[in-house]
């Protein structure tokens, strides 16, 4: 929830919900994420391929498995507002697997959460 206040800019002082105030935020070390209770195996994460039938669903330890990244950015545009503002937020959110990453050249400052 914290990254969604800072790509959505509440903690800013000239916040307005309105107005897209917010920074660029770049996730590293997304497959060391951890749930708690049993979320792994009880959330399920759903998509529609498009076809008849073509509901898709896979639980959150899959979901890690496969695309770790994926897994943060789900959790964080839930968190967005579910308007064009909301999606230019959040495509202003990076999110990599491991400790790499190629915004080196932005100097990007570390963010304490918690």
């Amino acid at each position: 929830s914290n990254i969604a206040a800072v790509l959505r800019g509440k903690n800013k002082p000239t916040f307005t919900p309105h107005n897209d105030g917010g920074d660029f935020v770049v996730v590293v070390n997304a497959e060391k994420v951890k749930l708690t209770g049993r979320k792994f195996e009880t959330k399920l994460y759903q998509h529609h391929t498009g076809y008849i039938g073509g509901l898709k669903e896979e639980t959150a330890s899959e979901l890690l498995a496969r695309k770790p990244d994926q897994l943060v950015k789900k959790a964080v545009k839930g968190m967005l507002p579910k308007t064009t503002l909301g999606r230019a937020q959040l495509a202003k959110l990076r999110v990599y697997a491991g400790t790499e990453h190629p915004h080196s050249a932005q100097q990007p400052v570390e963010l304490k959460l918690g």
